[in-house]
Parts: C-alpha cells; structure tokens; sequence
C-alpha cells in the first residue's frame, strides 16, 4: 500500500472522499484538480485548466470532466459522477476499489468481472492531460465509451447554456477537435487507437457545485458534451486519452505517458509530498518564472512570492530558480514598489510589505549559498531604490516619519498581509506603523548595510532600532503593540510581532524575544499553525465558514495560519538551538496527517482557529508547503 491510499469504504462515502481533492499542475501553469472520485465540487475543478492569454491573464477550464461507460454484452455501466439538483448521476463511484497516488493519481474500478485502472498525468511542458485505461482483468468483450463535458470558460465563472458556441467538430488522427468560442484556442480530443467518434450535441443542465454554494457562490452550470468516443479494449491492453491545446500524434502517446511518470518524484512520504508539491507552484512561461501564490484560484502575489521562495527553491538546491524568480519580479517594481498581486498593467501595487520580503528573500539567498556577488550585481540597485523610496515616501501614504518607523496607510485599504476587504471596508486596517513592518524595515536596512558598508543607513537603522523599541515593547505587558498610529497602540495578540524575533536583525534582546515568544506560544500556537488573533480577544473567530462577508471577518482574526510556523521555529531554534529541535520536530509530525486531507498531497492556505482546527481556503498554497520545507532545513542544519 503507497503512502497516499484511499479504499472503497472511503471512497463510497461521500462525506468523506468529496472532502478529499487532488492538484496537479505543469511548468506552464496547467493544472488538473477534482476529487478522489472524479466529481467536481468546485467551478475551479477541471481535467484541463489551462492560461488563454489571448483573452487574458488568468486560466480558463477548457475540459471539465470525462464521464467513462463500461460496456458488456449489451449493458452500460456508467463510472462518471456529477451533482445535480437533488441527486449525484451518475454514481459511478460506487464501483471505485481504490485510489493509489503512487507515483500518479490511479483508480481502479469494479464492475462485476471487469477490472478497469484509470490513471491521470500533465504533460510537464504542454498544455495536455492524459488519462490511461487499463483493462486489468475482463471475461467477455469489452468496449469504453468516454464523454467528455467541455466548459470553455474562465475558472472564475459559470458556463450557461446558449446558441452562441460552435457545435462543429475537426476530425483529427485518432479524435475530434473542438472550438466552442472563437477566441478559445482549439481543444484536441484524441486516442492512443483508433476509435470510433459520435457526435451527439447536447447541454447538461444545471451541474452543482456543492462548495460554490457553501461558500455563497454561484454554483450551477451548464457543461457541453458534444458527443463520445467508443473503443475495444482486450485484457491487459491500455488506451491513452489526451486533451491538449494542440494536436499530439497518437503513436507517441504511451511513450510520452511512461516519459512523464518516469520525471515525477515518488510522493512515497511526508517530505516527498511537500517536495512534490513545492515543484508545482513553479510556472515557467513566455520567458518568467513565477510563484502561483495557491491553488486553486491564487495567482501571482508579491509577498507570497518573496516569503515562499527560500522554501520551494532553496532547500531543495534550485538556486537558479530562485534567480529566475526574482528576476521576474524585478520586472514589476515600479518605484519602490512590487505588486500586491497580478503583473504588468494587471498589477495591484498595493503592498507596504513586498518590497521588504524582498530584502528578506535576499538574505535568505546568499544564506543557502553564500553568494553575495549575485545578489550585489543584480539587485543592489533595486534595494537602494525600495530605501530611498520608502524614506522619501510614495504611493498609499507609505513613508518614513521622522523618528525613521514606517508609517502607511489610507481609508479603504489593507496594505500588510492583512488584507481582507469585505463591504464595510478593510477588516483590520493597522494604518499607521504596524509592528512585522518596521521589523522588515529594519532587517532591509541593516541587510543593505551588510552589502554595502553604507554608514549613513547604518546610523539611520540605529534610530529605527530605538524607535521600534520606544514605540512597540511594554515591559509590563512582555509583548509588542500590533500598530502603533501616533499616540494611539494595538495591543491585540497577533502574530505579527513574531518577526522581530525570527528575522536575521532583530531590534530585540534575547529576553525580549523570549517573551514574545512564550506569548505567541500560549496563545497562538496550534497544531496546524498560529492563529491570526488570540482566542482571548473578543474579535477573535474560531470558525471560517459561510458567506465571503463573513469569512473575511475571520480572516484575520483566529483563522490559522501554517506560514507563520516557519518563522515561529526560526525564532525558536535561534534562541534555544539544540534543546528546541525536539519541539520544532514534533510540529513537523503534526502535518503528516494532513497529506491525506483536503488538498491531498499537500498543505492547505488556512485552518480554523479552534480544534480540530478543519483545513480551509485554498488546497494548496506555496507559502504553507515552503515554510514546512524551510522548518524542515533548519532542523536537519541543527
């Protein structure tokens, strides 16, 4: 039994196997993504979901799912399964025996004496997915029927039905290309064999997406299936389906199956999983490296970016990567600011703290490889720039006060990474100097020092290291003020003040750090991460559920989160190295029984801020997986 198995009590269960999903992407920013058994539950749920950048800068579900028919001696078998209004048709998981995801997601099913496996794979640099049929065990003549339901729009909306799309089809080798919508790219439908294609035009009505609507969503759509593809298939034989952007020569298929599953890294563990899922926010196209920030519906996001980075490239020795990454995102400074989220004239600039994860990144950099040279050729000057800019002042009220603390902020905006806005407004605004960004901005100053031998910032950090400690530290209270605005202080329980213990120049003493520690450790620390806010506080939200409104309410206040345990062990094992590592390891070993948890394979965005602390929000997020990694390096560097 692998690692990552699922058997047919599990998988019949509904409760338990729609809970349970997969993601699987490709360097091009492909990705394939549904549940355990095959039945979407979400609009971002897709066999194909692929970049249109024709139409624009984000992905599009060009297939959605494939309902398959077992044929013999006359009778159907239908193994498919989507929701409908009242009723889940058809219920072809009650055939399932298992799921294996060994090296590949594979599931197998049982129909009287028919034994079929079913197994799926991106191609690593197409914009194609594969799904191999093997017939393991038959007693009569066997034919496959395959249906496929083609969407043929952005994976933030809903498909409707209507006489616009375009019903005809292009015979290809071995398969039928479709072309809904003029400005799609073409969608090629083909075998491994020749089949047989039937075209039978029609819409199904009112597919149900039960976490749409949990989350307040639109949630019904109508999916176009244009017809089927019908084949033999003897005992031990495998057919290949592929559906791909462009057309693939159907000869190569199984060669071009083996070849990928031959790349894959076995996820046959708990640190093979995380490297496996580390690899698939990595999006190389058009000549960029970028961080997809989670999955399913998170693009490009600064911060996620630089605070991920180290995680997902260094520890694993990709240091090229790191550079291609960071060089994609230099592209998008614009004065002294990186995009909150988005490039280009897509971006958002809207982020105090990018700009300083960036210096941290850096750092992060020349630690793991001890080359400061690159790090002083490339992006000296983009340092010294973030500097001046931040000194001088700049967009969203951004500036630094005369005492040196970074000051930001205006009505109706969330610039640090507390940015839920619902329609009141910002949830937690902090305008004015919150705490993790003045440590960042002292960390940035004396990092640029570092490089630079510049004593005028070295002498202006140290007005900042005063100023931080004046501002934020209460000696009776034994912590730091989240936001300090003038004479008025935040002296709500976050995690924020954790980075000036955590981050490589703390304005901090070792006792000061200790304290802020045991607090974040009392009343923050979870088994899946930190909550955003005390349980004491009377903001505080133990549960994400319900409407957007009200999960952005908990957001920021008790939803918890696993980045910021990577920054909980830094401080951890710098102030108590050896004697730590048993504690650092044991919170590691909690996550082991989440890889077969909701984004299977993989670490979720969020997690409720009170036990059992259920996943939530994204899957699968970048920061989450690098953060575990990076906590993992420090322990083993121990």
């Amino acid at each position: 039994m692998s690692y990552i198995h699922f058997d047919k009590t599990q998988l019949i269960n509904l409760n338990y196997s729609l809970d349970r999903e997969t993601i699987r992407t490709n360097r091009g920013g492909c990705y394939t993504s549904t549940t355990i058994i095959g039945c979407n539950t979400r609009k971002y749920h897709g066999l194909l979901v692929a970049p249109q950048p024709q139409i624009d800068s984000q992905l599009h579900v060009m297939l959605s799912t494939v309902h398959e028919t077992v044929i013999q001696r006359g009778a159907n078998f239908h193994l498919g399964i989507s929701k409908f209004p009242g009723n889940y048709s058809p219920r072809g998981h009650k055939y399932l025996e298992d799921f294996d995801s060994e090296p590949i997601p594979k599931l197998t099913y049982r129909v009287g004496g028919v034994l079929l496996q079913k197994e799926l794979i991106l191609d690593t640099n197409r914009d194609r997915v594969m799904i191999r049929y093997t017939l393991l065990d038959a007693h009569s003549p066997t034919k496959i029927r395959i249906s496929p339901f083609l969407a043929f729009r952005g994976y933030h909306n809903l498909s409707k039905a209507n006489d616009d799309i375009n019903k005809e089809f292009k015979k290809i080798p071995n398969g039928a290309q479709f072309k809904l919508y003029d400005a799609y790219s073409p969608l090629s439908l083909q075998l491994s064999k020749k089949v047989e294609y039937v075209s039978t035009p029609e819409w199904y009505h009112n597919v149900e997406y039960i976490m749409e609507r949990e989350r307040g969503y639109d949630y019904q759509e109508d999916l176009f299936v244009p017809g089927y593809f019908e084949f033999d298939i003897e005992k031990g034989e495998s057919v290949i389906f592929s559906a791909g952007l462009e057309e693939a020569d159907p000869k190569t298929r199984e060669k071009a199956f083996e070849k990928e599953i031959a790349r894959r890294t076995p996820r046959n563990n708990f640190e093979n999983c995380l490297i496996n899922s580390a690899g698939q926010f990595i999006q190389k196209r058009e000549g960029e490296t970028r961080v997809i920030a989670g999955y399913p519906w998170f693009g490009w996001w600064g911060r996620d970016t630089f605070v991920s980075s180290p995680g997902l490239t260094l520890t694993q020795g990709k240091y090229e990567t790191f550079i291609e990454i960071m060089d994609s995102m230099v592209k998008d400074l614009e004065g002294p600011l990186f995009p909150n989220v988005g490039s280009g004239v897509m971006a958002n600039m809207s982020s105090m703290d990018a700009p300083l994860w960036f210096f941290w990144s850096l750092q992060q950099y020349i630690a793991y490889t001890g080359d400061s040279k690159t790090i002083k050729k490339k992006y000296l000057e983009k340092m010294k720039g973030i500097i001046e800019g931040f000194r001088k002042g700049t967009d969203f009220n951004i500036h630094a006060l005369e005492n040196g603390l970074v000051y930001g902020g205006q009505e109706g905006l969330a610039l640090t990474w507390m940015d839920a806005v619902n329609s009141d407004g910002p949830v937690t605004p902090r305008v004015g100097c919150p705490v993790e960004i003045n440590a960042l901005w002292y960390n940035a100053l004396c990092f640029y020092h570092e490089l630079t031998g510049d004593e005028e910032i070295h002498a202006f950090s140290e007005i900042v290291k005063k100023s931080f400690v004046d501002n934020f530290w209460d000696e009776k209270k034994g912590y730091l003020a989240d936001v300090v605005n003038g004479e008025e202080k935040d002296w709500s329980i976050r995690p924020n003040m954790l980075f000036a213990a955590s981050l490589p120049y703390s304005t901090l003493e070792e006792d000061q750090m200790d304290l802020i520690l045991e607090k974040v450790k009392s009343k923050l620390l979870t088994n899946r991460g930190l909550r955003s806010l005390s349980p004491d506080d009377p903001s505080y939200k133990g549960y994400y559920f319900g409407t957007q409104y009200t999960r952005d309410i908990a957001y920021h206040n008790g939803t918890v989160w696993p980045w910021l345990l990577g920054h909980f062990a830094e401080a951890y094992l710098k102030l108590h190295g050896k004697s730590g590592k048993n504690f650092v390891e044991k919170i590691i070993k909690s996550f082991d029984e989440v890889m077969t948890q909701y984004g299977v394979g993989t670490v979720a965005e969020i997690y409720d801020g009170d036990p059992p602390h259920r996943p939530k929000g994204a899957i699968s997020q970048a920061w989450s997986v690098g953060e575990l990694l990076r906590i993992m390096y420090l322990v083993k560097k121990i």
